[in-house]
Order: C-alpha cells, then sequence, then structure tokens
C-alpha cells in the first residue's frame, strides 16, 4: 500500500515533542495567563517570611521606644501580600487546569479525525480497545503536560525570588541556592529517564489489554452461546498480567524516583538551614533576617517536592505522547486527488495481486448484478478492502470507468461504492435512525431486506431504541436492519458481503429476489445500478447475472449459477455443502 504522513498537512512523521509543543502552543495565550497568575502567587509565598521578618526586626527595634508606625505598616504588607496571593492562587489553579483539559480535549479530538480520515491506516494493527486507551488515558496524561508546564514555571520563579530574596538577606545563603537549584534540577531531569520509559511501557500493556478485553466483551454473547467463556478468560490473562508487571515496575521507577528527589531535597534544605544558622550566631544577619532564611528555607521545600511531582507527570506525559503520535502519523493512502467521471461506469479489477490475491482480472458492467464466491474467505476480504480502497493493489489496478481507483481520492470511491461488510455494526439509538440514508426510507427497500418483518415484530416498530451494537436484536434481526441501511443509501455500486447468513432459508429467497427487483429493475430506463454479491448462498447466487469463482486468489471460473453448479466441481462443492 503506498502511504504518506497522517495528514496532507504534515510534513515528515509526527514525533511525541512535536505533539507536546503543537498542544502548548494552541493554548498559548491561556497557558501565559495562568502562568503568570501562579508565578503572582509564588511570589507571594516568597514574600510572606521575608515582610514576617522584617515584622519581627520592627518589633524588636520599637520595643524600647514605643514606636508602633513601622510595625503596623509592615503588618498590613503582609496582609496586602496574603490577599494578592489568595486571589492568584484561585483564578490561577482554575485556569492551569482548563488548560490541561481542552489540552486534552484537543488531542482527544486530533486522534479521532486522524481513526474516521478517508484515507485510513489508523486502525491497522490496533485493536478498537487500544484506540480508545489512546484517546481517553494517553490524551489524559499529555494533556496534564500543560500543567505540569504551567506549574514548573511557577515554581522555578518562586526558587529564583527566594534566592534572590535571600542574596538581599545574605550573600552566602543566596550563593547557595542559586548554585544548588540548578543542580538539583538537572538531577531531577537525569533520574526521570527511567521512569518515561516504563511509563511508556505501562501505557503499551494497559492498551494491550484494554484491547483485548474490548473484543472479548463485543463478543460475549458468542462467547457464552458456545461455552467458550474459560477460554476467554485464559485470553485475556496473559495480557492482563503483563499489564499488571508494567504497572508494578512504573510504580516502583515512580517511588525510587520521588524518594530519591526527597532525600536531595533534604540535604539541600539542611545546607542551607546550617549556613544561615552559623551567619546568626556570628551576628551577621538580624533575628528577623535569620528568621526569613529559616522560613525561605522552609519554603524552598514545596517548590523542590512539587518538581518531583512535575518530572512524574512529564515522564508519563512524554510517553503519553509518544503513543497519540504514533496513531496521527499512521501510514495512509497517498494520491488519488481526482474525481469520478460518470455515475454509470464499469468496475474493473486488471491482474490484480494482494495479499492472497495472486491474479484477478474482473470487470462487472453498469448495471450488471454479479456473483463471487471465494473459495478462501481471504480472499473475499483482501478483495473488499481493494474495491472499497481501503488499500491500493501491490500488482495491477482496480478501476472505476477509465479511472484507476488508486488517482481518486477515497471519499471520490466511497461516494460511489458502498461495501457493505458482512461484520457491520449497529448503532445504539432508534431504529430508524440506522436505516437512514439520503433520501427518505422506502416501503421497497425494507420489502427488499425482509427489514419490514424485524420492525413489525417489535413493540415500537421504527422507533425502538436500539442497545449499543444493537444487541437487543437478534442476529438475523441485525443483519436484515443492516442490509436495509445498504439498499437505502441508493448507490451506484453496491458490494454485499455475505448479508443472509444469519436469517432461515424462506426469508434468505425472499431478500435474493427482493435485492434483484430493487437494484436490477427489469426495463427500467433510470440509472444503472450496479451489485456484487460476494457470498457462497445458493439463493443470492441464483439471482445473479453471472457468478465468479475464485480459487487460491484467482479466477478459476465464471458463468451462470446454474451452470456452474452443473458443470463444475470445485464450484458446487463451495456452494452446496
Amino acid at each position: 500500500m503506498s502511504v504518506s504522513s497522517a495528514s496532507p498537512a504534515a510534513v515528515g512523521p509526527v514525533t511525541g515533542p512535536d505533539v507536546l509543543r503543537r498542544m502548548l502552543s494552541a493554548r498559548r495565550g491561556q497557558m501565559v495567563v495562568a502562568t503568570l497568575l501562579l508565578c503572582s502567587h509564588q511570589f507571594g509565598e516568597v514574600l510572606v517570611p521575608v515582610v514576617i521578618g522584617r515584622v519581627i526586626d520592627e518589633a524588636v527595634a520599637g520595643a524600647g521606644t514605643g514606636a508602633l508606625g513601622g510595625l503596623v505598616s509592615w503588618i498590613a504588607g503582609l496582609a496586602v501580600v496574603f490577599a494578592v496571593l489568595s486571589f492568584s492562587y484561585q483564578f490561577g489553579a482554575r485556569k492551569i487546569e482548563a488548560v490541561a483539559e481542552w489540552s486534552a480535549h484537543d488531542l482527544r479530538l486530533q486522534l479521532t479525525e486522524r481513526v474516521l480520515h478517508a484515507r485510513g491506516g489508523a486502525e491497522e494493527g490496533r485493536l478498537p480497545g487500544a484506540l480508545t486507551s489512546i484517546a481517553t488515558s494517553d490524551a489524559q496524561r499529555a494533556g496534564a503536560v500543560a500543567m505540569a508546564v504551567g506549574v514548573a514555571s511557577a515554581q522555578i520563579t518562586a526558587m529564583v525570588v527566594a534566592a534572590v530574596a535571600l542574596l538581599w538577606v545574605s550573600l552566602p545563603l543566596g550563593l547557595v541556592v542559586l548554585v544548588g537549584a540548578p543542580l538539583m534540577l538537572w538531577l531531577t531531569h537525569l533520574l526521570g529517564r527511567p521512569l518515561e520509559s516504563r511509563s511508556e511501557a505501562e501505557q503499551e500493556e494497559a492498551a494491550a489489554a484494554s484491547g483485548v478485553a474490548a473484543d472479548l466483551v463485543a463478543g460475549l454473547r458468542v462467547l457464552k452461546g458456545i461455552g467458550a467463556e474459560q477460554v476467554a478468560v485464559e485470553r485475556y490473562r496473559t495480557p492482563s498480567r503483563r499489564a499488571l508487571a508494567a504497572t508494578v515496575r512504573a510504580a516502583r521507577a515512580r517511588g525510587a524516583y520521588e524518594g530519591a528527589i526527597l532525600l536531595m531535597t533534604g540535604v539541600f534544605l539542611a545546607l542551607v538551614a546550617a549556613v544561615g544558622g552559623k551567619l546568626a550566631l556570628d551576628g551577621v544577619i538580624s533575628i528577623g533576617e535569620l528568621t526569613a532564611a529559616i522560613g525561605l528555607a522552609q519554603f524552598l521545600l514545596g517548590p523542590l517536592q512539587v518538581f518531583a511531582w512535575v518530572g512524574t507527570e512529564l515522564a508519563a506525559g512524554r510517553a503519553s505522547a509518544g503513543r497519540v503520535a504514533e496513531v496521527l502519523s499512521s501510514p495512509e493512502l497517498v494520491g488519488g486527488d481526482g474525481r469520478v467521471d460518470t455515475a454509470s461506469a464499469a468496475l474493473s479489477l486488471e491482474g490484480v495481486a494482494s495479499g492472497c490475491l495472486r491474479h484477478i482480472d474482473l470487470r462487472v458492467e453498469p448495471g450488471e448484478l454479479v456473483g463471487v464466491v471465494p473459495r478462501d474467505p481471504a480472499d473475499a476480504l483482501e478483495l473488499l478492502r481493494i474495491i472499497g480502497r481501503e488499500t491500493d493493489p501491490h500488482v495491477g489496478h482496480a478501476r472505476l470507468g477509465a479511472d484507476r481507483l488508486s488517482d481518486l481520492h477515497p471519499d471520490q470511491v466511497r461516494g460511489q461504492i458502498l461495501v457493505a461488510a458482512h461484520d457491520a455494526e449497529l448503532f445504539g439509538g432508534p431504529l430508524l435512525e440506522n436505516l437512514g440514508g439520503s433520501g427518505e426510507l422506502t416501503a421497497e427497500v425494507l420489502a427488499a431486506s425482509a427489514a419490514d418483518e424485524v420492525i413489525g415484530s417489535l413493540p415500537e416498530g421504527a422507533a425502538t431504541v436500539l442497545t449499543e451494537r444493537g444487541g437487543n436484536l437478534s442476529g438475523g434481526q441485525r443483519q436484515r436492519v443492516a442490509l436495509a441501511r445498504a439498499l437505502n443509501l441508493d448507490a451506484p455500486i453496491l458490494v454485499l458481503h455475505d448479508p443472509t447468513t444469519a436469517v432461515d432459508s424462506v426469508t434468505e429467497a425472499r431478500i435474493a429476489a427482493g435485492i434483484r427487483r430493487l437494484r436490477h429493475p427489469a426495463g427500467e430506463g433510470g440509472r444503472l445500478r450496479t451489485t456484487v454479491l460476494v457470498t457462497t448462498s445458493p439463493a443470492l447466487l441464483a439471482v445473479t447475472d453471472r457468478v465468479v469463482l475464485l480459487v487460491e486468489g484467482r479466477c478459476a471460473a465464471q458463468g451462470r449459477h446454474a451452470d456452474l453448479v452443473r458443470d463444475d466441481e470445485i464450484y458446487r462443492t463451495t456452494v452446496l455443502s
């Protein structure tokens, strides 16, 4: 398959750092406001011990003279500082939390758009549960990087301001902080590297377990029906244990990281306190300045501890951003910017080889009703992928009229060719919404698909609300509703894959006649509707104009159904066994 980057506007693959940079850039204005408010709060926190130290010095200096003016002024200043830092924290914390949530929301939208992109590719090799995990848990973790960056900026501001305050109190104390703080930050970054790799492994295994769980839950009714519950449990047990082991390893790394940060913080603060105490004993600084120095040293414990949390969030966020980037840069179909010349065009495959298909030459004329009988189900799946332009053939060409499908945009192809997969899902909600197409739902469509019987058997008819995946309908009812949806879209070329495997023989015969009547009306002068039935059902094949038999990825025989049943043993065995 030809591939390109995740979107037409993208240049080169998207990396985890790219995801984070774009995310932060998109919310730059809000980030700046939130960070300034948080910095104002930290600035106020630094001023508190400094102002308290001045209050003490004023109190000591005025104790013998009775002068209260300076003391009252500094106390009033302390009140103002508290008011400002309280206001700043209230609005800053709210703002930065909102930025983190909106950033995660933006990533979820990007992931959704990528998964739903017409050129496809994001779902290749990934279970639906894994994609869900990336769009929820990983997007949330990556979004939290915005909060970590804002909080880290505020803490760095606090440490700088505290260092300046300590320089004002005492040059040696300030130098200790100015030298020690960058060293602490560097060690924090160094210690966070193992945590990042283990966080990435944790998310990978959790997504894999989630994907298997979602897959099993989707088929729960089938599993119970065939008594395979224990097999399902065993299938889930292995990825679940791997996810648990990865989580434990990440938790150990996180604990070791935070413990190391606390140890370094304690040593650093003890050094600051020792230097400050020595200066006070030597009379270099006053009692108030000593109080301010001790208060600043205690205050520094907060920013340094927060850096442990920031490091954890950044490590987890970078790992999750890398997983988000893998989805966003999934390879997609390239080319295909042309448009279809006509809606009444032949569908043809010329020397197509792809996957299990070895050499396919097939032409379906406008208005023709053709059956395709795959000896191997894998041949059918690959054929449907090529006709629907989910992939391009490795050799040969698929054409719509004179246009190669690879020269057409996937949306253009799917606007002309509707591939109704055998496992097409219904959506939760009113049944009528599952049937809606571009035009009004007609009685002819309901009759052709035998969905009128389904609607008639339901207590609320077409207004019946379906549960997730149409779970409150039987398998045959779901197939008929899905077939009605496909027929109602009235596509110029309709490809149906095994649309009647879950219905009884009488209903199947009725559906076969209905498809023939609806899609291939005799003597009608309107637009031509082309239909391809990929199936082994004798009832459906009997109403086709001709049938093509696929054996080992090649066109082995073709002709009318009755003739092939009589003359071709492989065909007879395939459709009648």
